[in-house]
């Protein structure tokens, strides 16, 4: 197929392109390469695409509605896997502006472009953020999502809300999928596990809010890769048992749908520092802080209906996966 994939300069992006290359699709990559941050990682990501003769890359904002659509109108796009956006929850209190930007006005563009050029299946980055001030746990997409605690959370939810408009109007098949902690090598600096890797590195303290008490649940990028593709590859269908009377959050009587995609195992912050200093081989010390804002407790996702739809079953454990991004991290910077 033809596929365009947004954000591939990206953590996931970058890795969700390779494996629709090396299994024959023609992928058309879009990304801006800002410098939210480290440039250079982006670049080094995007030397890992650009040698497959079926890559092609256009470098813009997905705001500008006119280079976007360029690319659709010239390439025969039968499905977008859309994961370019400004990420970072704490980011978003102190430059909203980015936010309205890139993941309203730029997401805008891509549904109008899928309504125009009728792509066959939308993809999106959607994020556990959404939950919010929700406590009950694990999530469930058959939650209530309407109390966001930072703004790039109310864009992601603002997201799900706009495809499945697009998706009631015209009939576009579109599918959410919300992200839980994200790691693995190749992982953005801006993120907890780059973050502490690099202070034991250089044996510098680590702060650690919600004095350690937070729980993640870290899903390593194989496994976020493969739930992205098989998602893919099953296009969104109506949900023939939908009640308006009842409503489903999750589905509709459009071609409309929502996942959680986490490995359904969360994991203290501390145990998980823990880990990483074994693989290193050294310790550091810890400032345990209160909680930040925009932040929350804990995030555990319930994936049974992934796994029932489209077979994803998350399999890396902790131990593993943290091994192995702590083996490429040493490589890669040199430590």
């Amino acid at each position: 197929m033809n596929i365009l994939v947004t954000g591939t300069a990206g953590f996931i992006g970058c890795e969700v392109a390779l494996q629709l290359l090396q299994r024959g699709d023609a992928v058309y990559g879009i990304d801006s390469v800002n410098d939210y941050y480290d440039t250079s990682l982006k670049r080094k990501r995007l030397d890992r695409l650009l040698p497959y003769d079926n890559y092609h890359h256009f470098e813009f904002c997905i705001s500008d509605y006119q280079a976007l659509e360029t690319v659709f109108k010239q390439y025969s796009l039968q499905r977008v896997v859309h994961l370019a956006a400004q990420a970072g929850v704490r980011y978003s209190i102190s430059n909203p502006q980015a936010y309205i930007t890139s993941n309203l006005a730029g997401f805008a563009n891509i549904l109008e472009c899928c309504r125009r050029f009728e792509t066959e299946h939308l993809v999106y980055a959607s994020s556990s953020s959404v939950y919010g001030a929700n406590t009950a746990q694990p999530f469930s997409t058959a939650h209530g999502t309407n109390h966001p605690v930072s703004l790039y959370a109310a864009t992601k939810k603002s997201n799900e809300l706009m495809a499945h408009s697009y998706s009631h109007l015209y009939n576009i098949p579109t599918t959410g999928l919300r992200f839980f902690t994200v790691y693995g090598p190749w992982g953005r600096p801006d993120m907890a596990p780059m973050i502490f890797a690099k202070k034991i590195a250089e044996n510098d303290t680590i702060d650690i809010f919600n004095y350690g008490k937070h729980r993640r649940d870290f899903t390593y990028i194989d496994d976020i890769v493969e739930g992205v593709i098989r998602v893919l590859d099953q296009v969104a269908i109506p949900n023939r048992q939908w009640d308006s009377n009842n409503p489903d959050p999750a589905s509709s009587n459009a071609p409309y749908r929502l996942y959680n995609i986490g490995c359904n195992k969360p994991v203290e912050l501390l145990r998980f520092i823990e880990l990483m200093e074994q693989e290193m081989r050294k310790t550091t010390k810890k400032n345990l802080l209160p909680m930040q804002p925009g932040d929350v407790p804990d995030t555990f996702a319930d994936v049974d209906d992934l796994i029932a739809d489209v077979g994803y079953k998350p399999e890396t454990s902790i131990e593993v996966g943290v091994k192995r991004f702590v083996e490429w991290y040493k490589d890669y910077y040199e430590v």
